[in-house]
C-alpha cells in the first residue's frame, strides 16, 4: 500500500492542529477499505474537557457515525502515537482491519507496552498492526512540545 505516507502526513497534520490548540499532538486517520479518509482529527482532551476525546477515539465515533455502525470491518487507523489501552481496546470493539501508528510509547502505549491488549485472550479483535511509519517525525513533535512545556 503506498499510501502510508499520504495518510500518515494527514495525521501529522492533525497533530500539529492538536499542538496548536495546546493539546498532546496526537492525530488520527480512518481509511475505508477504498482508501478514502473519512474521519480525521487530534487530540481534544482540554479542548473538550473530556479524558476519552483522544484522537483514536474521536475518528473512530466519527467513523462509526458515518457508517451507522459500530463496526469498521474493512478500515485502517492511522494514528502518530502507539495508542493507550482505551484506544487499544475501541480499536477491537470497532473490528479496524489495520492499524498504523508512528511512535512508540513506553509510558502508557497499550500495543506494543503496557498491558498489550491485543495478546490477551479477552480480546476479541486483533488488527493488523503496522508500528514506526513516520515515527521519528511523530517523536520530535512530541519531544518538541513537553519541551515546551517544561521551558
Amino acid at each position: 500500500m503506498n499510501r502510508f505516507p499520504h495518510h500518515m502526513s494527514i495525521a501529522l497534520d492533525e497533530a500539529r492542529a492538536a499542538a496548536a490548540r495546546g493539546e498532546v499532538p496526537v492525530g488520527a486517520v480512518i481509511v475505508d477499505p477504498a482508501g478514502r479518509v473519512v474521519a480525521r482529527d487530534g487530540n481534544r482532551t482540554r479542548e473538550m474537557s473530556d479524558p476519552t476525546a483522544h484522537a483514536e477515539m474521536l475518528v473512530i465515533r466519527a467513523a462509526c457515525g458515518q457508517a451507522g455502525s459500530e463496526r469498521l470491518t474493512g478500515h485502517a487507523l492511522f494514528v502518530t502515537l502507539e495508542p493507550c489501552p482505551m484506544c487499544a481496546a475501541a480499536i477491537g470493539f470497532a473490528r479496524i482491519a489495520r492499524l498504523y501508528y508512528g511512535a512508540s510509547d513506553p509510558k502508557s502505549g497499550g500495543i506494543e507496552n503496557g498491558p498489550r491488549v491485543f495478546s490477551h485472550p479477552q480480546c476479541h479483535h486483533r488488527p493488523e498492526i503496522y508500528d514506526g511509519i513516520a515515527g521519528s517525525d511523530s517523536a520530535a513533535m512530541l519531544r518538541e512540545f513537553f519541551a515546551s512545556r517544561r521551558d
